[in-house]
């Protein structure tokens, strides 16, 4: 039997102000069969089918990880780890860090840049059942500058019809969608400086073009206040970190905040569970200015999602819920916060069947102990986990 009936002292049905109190979720064959009251759907169900009691607890929808690099191994030099490693061993390592997200109650995630495609394997194990591990939302290789920031990861481009190339070369591949390093970045210390462009605006658009004509949309890995805004006017759907950088420092532009609210572009600000040693090294004029800026991209009605940028140095898998720490010392309330790991992203990334506990969804739950309403922490004591109705933590 495929079916289990979860009661818990309040289901999160999502959005997060959305509470049903003594409530249950019925998972039948990998969907959400039915939400509500416990007392009612206990006496509905057939006696047969399996009960979870778990008093103390929430459920709610399983958490979305919107920024990883599976392939890194979030030590001190991910990129040697991932060019000095054999096919077979990185392939292990990655569904290792899989299996850490998924038993932290992460039941997707987007990865943002792997290598020789081992994303698409590995989502193809997950689905098989071969290996356990969350949905893969899979990018591929990054396209980037000639020398350029992630540039080993087999991405590179420089003309545009290296663009085209490399874009039908990752839809061929299986990606779920393109991401490019519009900027450039601290992991690439050769290349170009964070705030500086590593495309025109025409070669963005025509990413963004050819993108779409394979049916993808497109992550941008922007830190540049002004690389921003030619991502923004070319039409991505996502930015990636979006630091507002300059030659001079953070220097926000109000009027492209208004145009990503304007165009549903989601904000991913990447924070990882050691935040606050990243904030200690930024100086306390830079981390001020950082937070302020986000602080005005929330007045502005910015949809945020989460991402942790797992794997890059420091940024562990196994820490979610340390990046969504991070926001709530920012004064962001809970509820505001689960949406950024729910709902949010369920809608960033075009994944219609997960986000919500509703019939006919896929049965992405957790268990946890306590109130995450009213408690972050209690998202780090999971119960149970099941993805696409699978129980994979008891």
């Amino acid at each position: 039997m495929n079916k289990v009936l979860i009661t818990a002292d309040r289901i999160i049905v999502g959005p997060a102000d959305q509470v049903i109190a003594d409530g249950a979720v019925l998972i039948d064959s990998g969907t959400v069969a039915a939400v509500g009251a416990a007392a009612e759907l206990d006496a509905s169900v057939d006696a047969e089918v399996p009960r979870l009691r778990c008093p103390g607890t929430t459920a709610m929808p399983g958490m979305i990880d919107c920024h990883v690099h599976l392939a890194f191994d979030a030590g001190p030099d991910p990129v040697g780890a991932v060019t000095t490693a054999k096919q077979d061993e990185l392939a292990t390592a990655m569904a290792e860090h899989a299996a850490q997200l998924l038993t932290a109650g992460v039941t997707t995630v987007r990865d943002l840049g792997d290598r020789d495609a081992l994303t698409v394997a590995l989502r193809a194990s997950i689905e098989s059942g071969a290996v356990i591990g969350p949905r893969i939302v899979a990018a591929t290789a990054p396209l980037t500058s000639h020398g350029g920031h992630c540039g080993f990861l087999g991405g590179e481009v420089t003309s545009d019809d290296d663009i085209r190339t490399q874009v039908a070369r990752n839809a061929a591949a299986g990606a779920d969608l393109i991401k490019v390093m519009a900027s450039g970045g601290a992991l690439t210390p050769s290349g170009p400086r964070m705030w500086e462009a590593q495309f025109t605006p025409d070669q963005l658009h025509l990413i963004v073009e050819e993108a779409e004509r394979h049916g993808l949309g497109v992550a941008a890995h922007a830190h540049g206040t002004e690389t921003i805004a030619h991502c923004v006017a070319a039409g991505v759907r996502t930015l990636e970190h979006c630091s507002w950088r300059t030659p001079e420092g953070i220097v926000y532009d109000p009027e492209i905040s208004r145009r990503i609210v304007e165009s549903d572009i989601a904000v991913c600000r990447c924070v990882s569970g050691d935040w606050q040693l990243f904030l200690d090294q930024m100086g306390p004029e830079r981390a001020k200015a950082m937070v302020e800026v986000i602080q005005e991209m929330r007045k502005a009605g910015v949809r945020f999602i989460a991402g942790t940028d797992a794997g890059v140095p420091g940024a562990q898998f196994g820490d979610y819920v340390g990046m969504l720490e991070f926001f709530s010392s920012l004064g962001f309330d809970h509820t505001e916060i689960l949406d950024m790991a729910t709902v949010n992203p369920a809608h960033a990334l075009d994944l219609t069947d997960t986000g919500v506990l509703a019939k006919g969804m896929r049965a992405d739950v957790i268990v946890v102990d306590g109130n995450p309403l009213t408690e972050l922490d209690a998202l780090r004591r999971i119960k149970h986990v099941f993805a696409a109705g699978r129980p994979v933590k008891n």
